[in-house]
């Protein structure tokens, strides 16, 4: 949603198909990259003044649910950005909804990685203050993810008892503490804006689009049916960032065992403090806000799947080395400020069941994701050769795509 008018135009579709009388139904907005997400209070403040939805809200029992997509948001932001812009925009929402007597639900668009909202999703809910409304929890739970937290009796008991103690968490104790401080929201800012100007200095690399379309298994995904629907937007060959779906996006990092949406950003954004002799002000944040912790940790579990060894052959590629080694640079600065800031000596120390979890399944995934690249290795040799329409090289890709359905079901929350 970028505006009032995207509301004003599912009206106006309702009555274009020949709706009569009162809308009885709710028109819910969606927010999800860093500029709606920055405008999103601006957008409900002017829906909330105009007489015509302010008469509809109030016939639907003066509540308003609001959606905020955090694969998206991580995508076109970065990790941190994204979720500091969640987090604020929430804020933002709560306090014009308030302001205009009407009750807000936000509806989280959240996947199975932390970069596509995942991870910890209760300590997420469990970390929000009373300055965002939390009466209710609505979110998504995609792919795997659903199988994996309530395939079986136990699992679905044990995360359906985290996320409802989580919002019963905020509504009984109401603990003030959890509201960020002037200081703490500064800095938060400030690292957010560190991140972001890193992130998108990456994305608008040259060799972004090409590295992840010519070295990575993104096109494969339209030829499964994860994430139900096709890789990219538009119909066009060529493929440009904006016609990236967020599924497949953060999969395709995922395969290669670089998870870039769930770090990218926050090591170089540490080593800035550190050089500025500020590292202690982002260690304080770490053990006063539960929000940041819960971020720091998170990413934590991205980086505890990364495996670069499987693809350090890349290193020697004419194209894209050295896009491959900033990468892999990158994280190992992520890896070294995470654990500074969190006083831990591994990552996920304080986690051990998560820890031991990941390691297990992430030795099961290895073998399928060394056959993976290899097949794609020999498509581009073959290609190369003039034979790229050979049936040896379909055959490889065949392998491929069926590499996918076992390295993501294997790996619990990789899409």
């Amino acid at each position: 949603c970028r505006g009032a008018l995207d509301v004003a135009h599912v009206f106006a579709l309702a009555r274009l198909s020949g709706w009569e009388g009162e809308m009885d139904f709710d028109i819910i907005p969606l927010f999800e990259t860093v500029d709606d997400l920055r405008n999103a209070g601006d957008v409900m403040e002017e829906l909330y003044n105009h007489p015509v939805y302010k008469s509809h809200l109030q016939k639907r029992w003066s509540r308003q649910v609001v959606m905020l997509g955090f694969s998206d948001g991580t995508k076109d932001g970065g990790y941190l950005t994204a979720n500091w812009g969640i987090y604020k925009a929430k804020e933002n929402i709560t306090s014009v909804s308030r302001t205009n007597d009407f009750s807000v639900v936000f509806f989280d668009g959240r996947g199975g990685p932390p970069a596509r909202g995942g991870g910890n999703t209760h300590k997420f809910y469990a970390s929000l203050g009373n300055n965002i409304q939390s009466d209710q929890i609505q979110l998504t739970i995609q792919g795997q993810t659903i199988s994996s937290n309530f395939g079986t009796f136990d699992s679905s008991r044990y995360n359906l008892e985290q996320l409802f103690s989580a919002g019963l968490e905020n509504k009984v104790l109401d603990d003030p503490d959890k509201n960020l401080d002037d200081r703490e929201r500064k800095l938060l800012e400030e690292l957010s804006e560190i991140s972001y100007a890193t992130y998108q200095a990456f994305k608008a690399h040259p060799c972004f689009v090409p590295y992840l379309e010519r070295m990575s298994t993104l096109k494969y995904y339209g030829q499964t049916n994860i994430g139900s629907r096709p890789s990219k937007r538009g119909k066009s060959d060529e493929l440009k960032f904006e016609d990236l779906r967020a599924i497949p996006f953060v999969g395709a990092w995922s395969q290669l065992k670089q998870n870039v949406p769930g770090f990218f950003g926050l090591g170089t954004t540490l080593q800035k403090m550190a050089d500025d002799d500020r590292l202690n002000e982002v260690k304080e944040l770490y053990h006063n806000s539960l929000f940041f912790r819960t971020l720091i940790e998170n990413s934590m579990q991205s980086l505890s799947k990364t495996y670069f060894p499987l693809t350090r052959y890349m290193r020697k590629d004419e194209e894209f080395g050295d896009f491959w080694q900033w990468i892999y640079e990158e994280s190992e600065r992520a890896r070294r400020y995470l654990l500074e800031v969190s006083g831990q000596k591994n990552l996920l120390e304080t986690s051990p069941n998560i820890r031991e979890s990941i390691k297990l399944r992430e030795q099961i995934v290895l073998p399928l994701l060394v056959i993976q690249q290899n097949a794609l290795i020999r498509i581009k040799q073959l290609e190369k050769e003039g034979k790229g329409k050979s049936l040896l090289a379909e055959s490889y890709r065949k392998l491929v795509v069926r590499s996918l359905y076992g390295n993501i079901n294997a790996s619990r929350n990789s899409a």
